[in-house]
């Protein structure tokens, strides 16, 4: 019952950790769409795409032209490049991040061998994680069988789990450094504003004093 109840709890999580979605989306010549992936460390992504090319006459997007190549670029939270390959109009690509927090991935087209100002669509897929490996593949390379295959994937997917929970003790960490800071910034300057108001009260006292000395009212 014990061992029954552990697994559905690991089903449940991970049906919460979304790591895969599918979208498509319009670019025009020259332009760049990039999307921010929130990645655990260590963590395998694979990106699949195909762009397809407006047709002026139907009014219906088509398979593009083999001279139409899609260019990927990742960085990673330190704003280092980790990817930056010319791909075909159809295709995929694959990175590790290594430095956990937010991944920026950027698609635009090889807009020199254009003709003339061109829509594409792109449809993208991208998956995170233990989401991304293709358990068919798994077992008909390591020659596993079904139940082998499946304790697998549910150790895969216990592993992913553990590593979002340490990123989001990572991003907890960072948010509560990043209040200290900002606390200890409001505290100093409301000092720093108190100092001033004394000095420019204990000035203000003596310039009236002279004045009054001055003119002789006390």
């Amino acid at each position: 019952m014990c061992n029954s109840s552990y697994f559905v709890l690991i089903f449940s999580l991970s049906q919460l950790v979304s790591l895969s979605y599918s979208l498509y989306f319009h670019i025009g010549e020259a332009e760049r769409k990039c999307f921010l992936e929130e990645i655990p460390d260590d963590t395998l992504v694979i990106g699949k795409y195909k762009v397809e090319l407006y047709d002026e006459n139907s009014g219906a997007y088509r398979p593009s032209t083999p001279g139409i190549g899609m260019h990927v670029e990742v960085k990673d939270p330190d704003d280092k490049i980790i990817l930056s390959k010319l791909y075909t109009s159809e295709g995929r690509f694959t990175f590790t991040s290594h430095t956990p927090g937010e991944h920026i991935i950027c698609l635009y087209s090889n807009s020199s061998s254009w003709f003339g100002k061109q829509k594409l669509r792109v449809h993208l897929d991208i998956d995170i994680g233990e989401h991304a490996i293709d358990y068919q593949q798994v077992g008909a390379r390591e020659k596993l069988t079904e139940l082998q295959l499946r304790v697998r994937q549910l150790l895969d997917q216990v592993s992913q789990i553990t590593k979002e929970q340490n990123y989001q003790r990572y991003r907890e960490e960072r948010f509560r450094t990043l209040s200290e800071t900002t606390n200890q910034r409001v505290l100093w300057w409301s000092l720093a504003q108190l100092v001033i108001l004394v000095i420019a009260g204990f000035w203000q006292m003596r310039h009236l004093r002279g004045f009054f000395e001055a003119k002789k009212l006390v």
